[in-house]
């Protein structure tokens, strides 16, 4: 990328997509944030080809490494295919073929279906975007980063139990494209274990294995709410669970949960 060129998460080479320093998770200077590649198979779902309109209703994702901070090839392909259900596999591996992220999806098909009012369920509006403090966290001794620079967080005041953070990006995840609801709904769901992380980044790792998503509407509008808690076990394992939201569509519009690897340092 020129040092003119507009800066983005990845920039397309070809079939690879090239990470920038804005891909850098809090963990390790040289690995991604799972946010970015996550969204990345999400991308690759969405570019499949279906006998109608479908869309995705459950992704889950496995992080069997860490994601390195080179360039990675995003692919997909429909194992099922259906009019109505269909199921997808997807992979994200380095240049040399090497796999370092794997999900399954579901897609339903889109259609029109009348739901009577007795059968939603009217959640009271969680606090907004609008006016809440910019959240403040550095990690990998950076000061670029997913977490840092590619996303922009603002934290509400808020009573209860977890906590209640909104995400919208600050650059293009790929170079020269819009990112698509679905695609920042996958990105900002993986950050519910660090924002409503009770242990600190100085004394203990948290870090997911997997992701699992399921969507009930796509977010409407730029900002993705996560309404996220975690609990720990003694034995080193954690568990993060996330209500997605939106500010523009209604709130609530799906949930994530992510298993976590928990150790002191």
């Amino acid at each position: 990328m020129s040092a003119d060129a507009a800066p983005a998460v990845f920039t397309p080479d070809g079939d690879l997509l090239v990470p920038s320093a804005h891909a850098r998770g809090p963990w390790d200077p040289d690995a991604m944030h799972g946010g970015g590649p996550a969204a990345l198979l999400a991308r690759a779902i969405e570019a499949l080809e279906t006998p109608g309109p479908m869309r995705l209703a459950r992704l889950a994702v496995e992080f069997p490494r860490a994601v390195p901070l080179q360039p990675v090839r995003a692919t997909a392909t429909i194992t099922r295919p259906g009019k109505r259900l269909a199921l997808a596999t997807a992979e994200l591996a380095l240049a040399d073929g090497t796999p370092v992220l794997r999900a399954n999806a579901t897609l339903l098909r889109r259609g029109d279906v009348a739901i009577p009012d007795t059968s939603r369920i009217d959640d009271p509006p969680p606090p907004g975007p609008d006016g809440a403090e910019p959240i403040a966290w550095r990690g990998a001794g950076e000061d670029e980063g997913f977490h840092l620079t590619a996303t922009e967080i603002v934290v509400p005041e808020r009573e209860g139990p977890g906590r209640l953070g909104w995400f919208r990006f600050a650059m293009p995840l790929v170079a020269g494209e819009t990112p698509t609801p679905v695609q920042r709904a996958v990105a900002f769901a993986d950050f519910g274990n660090g924002i409503s992380r009770t242990l600190s980044f100085r004394t203990h790792l948290f870090v997911n294995t997997d992701l699992t998503i399921h969507l009930v509407r796509e977010p409407a509008g730029e900002w993705v709410g996560v309404d996220a808690r975690t609990d720990f076990a003694d034995d080193g394992v954690g568990q993060a669970t996330s209500v997605l939201l939106d500010s523009a569509g209604g709130g609530r519009l799906g949930t994530a949960a992510q298993s976590l690897f928990v150790d002191a340092r």
